[in-house]
Parts: structure tokens; sequence; C-alpha cells
């Protein structure tokens, strides 16, 4: 193989491997990227077996081939060039990488032992909002579990419904939930998936900024999705993910609002002197103020005092403080709402008056301490 080819925009591709490419693992062809140059282009592979990222960029092929170079040292090396054309060049032993007056050898694996990943079809495809799905991610991925132990719940669950898109993920102690609107077109009935936590970090970071489209296709055991000249391919993840809807509580007939940067503030500081381990504040609710309060036998106490309108009972509360956070790191809304029953059972957080159809429910298990 012997190609040259514009060090952006080589870079630019190489960046989004670094995530799928995993630093630990026992097969040593996963730490590599192949790269297959043809006429006009050079493609790109990186797989760990569950997730895999497919990417091309224009180049300049004197000789095409294919070859594995591992995907972090390569992409520092690129990183480090100056902004101009980068030549690479294999030979029998190894594969050079050339730019200006740099000049530098890798050790290659062989191109057979690069494991084969499924191919998309390319039919009966689902388009999905690309800006609204990634803004959907950022509110559920949290509380996505890391327990390997449950790994129906290592992901979070996408449904296509008439009209809608919802996602929902949950780790047991709490669960987020979105519903959003979206236009269908020419589309077989519901559709649902457990998305795995990586997938989903991965499809957020091929979004980026922008506003390009998904085009949505799912096999007999992997998902793909196509953005723009990329295809980020995601084994299924088979289980029954929770009855969610049963855990949403439908009689908190106690709500307060509150204003989001200060309730946001107050935790944060309160926070700073709670149990390193259980990160609890208790929240003392009384006619028109809340109190948020923490304590550890190590640090100290703290306690801090939000006006709020509320007429109801006396009652106190606790949470994770790291919990509610997430929730508030995400909403948008100038206002949140939380909604209670009593001491013990779920609480629901939202915001308040969100765009229409746009629908963020967070339910959080109270902290018995």
């Amino acid at each position: 193989m012997e190609l040259v080819v514009r060090k952006n925009d080589l870079l630019r591709e190489l960046q989004l491997f670094q995530g799928i490419v995993e630093r630990k693992n026992t097969i040593p062809i996963l730490a590599n990227v192949l790269m297959e140059a043809t006429t006009d282009q050079v493609q790109m592979l990186a797989t760990d077996l569950e997730v895999g990222l497919r990417s091309r960029c224009a180049a300049s092929v004197a000789k095409g081939g294919s070859l594995t170079l591992p995907a972090k040292k390569f992409f520092e090396i690129v990183r480090a060039l100056p902004d101009t054309d980068v030549r690479i060049e294999q030979d029998n032993t190894s594969v050079t990488i050339a730019a200006d007056r740099f000049d530098s050898k890798m050790q290659t694996l062989p191109r057979e032992d690069f494991p084969t990943v499924p191919e998309a079809s390319g039919k009966a495809t689902v388009t999905l909002p690309g800006k609204i799905f990634r803004d959907m991610v950022a509110r559920t991925q949290f509380a996505i579990t890391s327990e390997d132990t449950r790994y129906f719940l290592n992901g979070a669950k996408l449904v296509l419904g008439a009209g809608t898109m919802t996602l929902v993920a949950t780790d047991g102690h709490r669960l987020a939930l979105v519903t959003v609107p979206r236009e269908q077109a020419g589309e077989s009935g519901p559709l649902d998936v457990i998305l795995p936590k990586k997938t989903l970090m991965e499809l957020s970071r091929l979004l980026g900024e922008g506003d390009e489209a998904i085009r949505y296709e799912q096999g007999e055991n992997h998902l793909f999705f196509h953005v723009g000249d990329r295809l980020l391919i995601s084994r299924k993840i088979d289980g029954q993910f929770p009855a969610y809807e049963r855990v949403i509580p439908k009689g908190n007939d106690k709500r307060i609002e509150f204003e989001r940067d200060r309730v946001t503030s107050a935790i944060k500081r309160v926070a700073l002197l709670s149990n390193e381990r259980s990160r609890a504040v208790k929240l003392l609710i009384e006619g028109g103020k809340v109190e948020v309060a923490s304590s550890s036998p190590e640090f100290g106490e703290a306690k801090e005092q939000l006006n709020v309108e509320y007429s109801g009972p006396a009652m106190q509360i606790c949470f994770n403080a790291q919990y509610m956070l997430d929730f508030l790191a995400v909403v948008e809304t100038d206002s949140v709402a939380l909604e209670l029953k009593d001491e013990v059972s779920q609480a629901v957080m939202r915001p308040v008056n969100p765009p229409e159809g746009h629908e963020y429910t967070y339910v959080i298990m109270p902290m018995r301490i």
C-alpha cells in the first residue's frame, strides 16, 4: 500500500476510533485499525467485537492494499504532525508514516488476523433526527447501570412508536425517560431495542455538534447506524428490559418548583460536606421553604435554605446528591419540579414548561440514612 492523505482529514477519522478501541484487551489485533486503500480513498475499520466503526477519507492512492496499525499510537503520531500531507507506505515488515521532514516506521499485524464484522443490508432503514437523538442520549445515559451482572440494564431501551421516539435507562436506583415527537414515513409497526451504553456514547460522538440524521437498520444480531459516510455497528443486547411504566409513580400529590440554577448551586455547595460514600443530602420541606442539608462524621455539616411556593404538610426526604445533579445538569428549562408522595416513596423530577411534545421524567429513589 502507498498513499498520501491530508493530515486533518485523517486525524478527524482516527479520533473517532479512539473510543472504539479498548486500551485493555486480550486480543492484540483489536488494538489496531484496519486500513484499506482503493482508487481515491482509504477506508478504515475498528472494533472491540461488541461495537465497530467504519469510516473513510479521501486519499491519493499510488498503490492499493490493506494493513493494520495500532490505533492509539497512530492517532498520536498523526496528531503531532504539521498541517500537511501524510505519506503512508507499507513494506514487508513495517509501515512508514512520513510528513514534511518527519519519518517513522510502525509495526503492523497481519490483516488476516483482523475479525470480520457484519455488513448492513441497506434494507428497511428508519431515519432518526440526529440532534434530538443526541439530546435524548445526554438525558438518559447517566442512568445506565455499570454492573455487568444485570447485562440487560447495560443499555437504554429505544422505542419507536406512532409519531414518537422514547429512550429510557435505569440502574435500579433511578430511571430517566425521554419521549419526543418524530416524523414517521412508511415504517411498519412499532420497534424497540436495547442499545448498549458504549454504542450510545459513540453515536453521540459521531453526531458531534451537527444535526445530521441517523439511518438506523436492525439485523438479526446487530444494529447499524449510518451517520453521513460513517457506519456504527453494534451487537444487540438480548434481554427483557424492566416494565419501566410501572416504576413511574402516579400518586405524587406534593409538587415543588425550583429555579434550576439556584437549586443546582445549593446542592453542589451542601454536598461538599456530605458523606463521601453515600453523597446524601436531606431536603427539609415546610411552608414556603426547603432546607438542603448534609452532614458527615469526618467533615461536619452544611445547610442552605431555598424559598419556594409550598403550602403542604412538612416532610423531609433524603437523596443521593449526584443523582439530582445529573438530572439538573442536562435540563434546559429555567425551572424544575420535584413531585413527592411521602418520605419513602420514589420521587419524580421534571422540567417545567418543556417544548411541546417533549416529555422528560426522572424517577429517583429516596435514601434511608
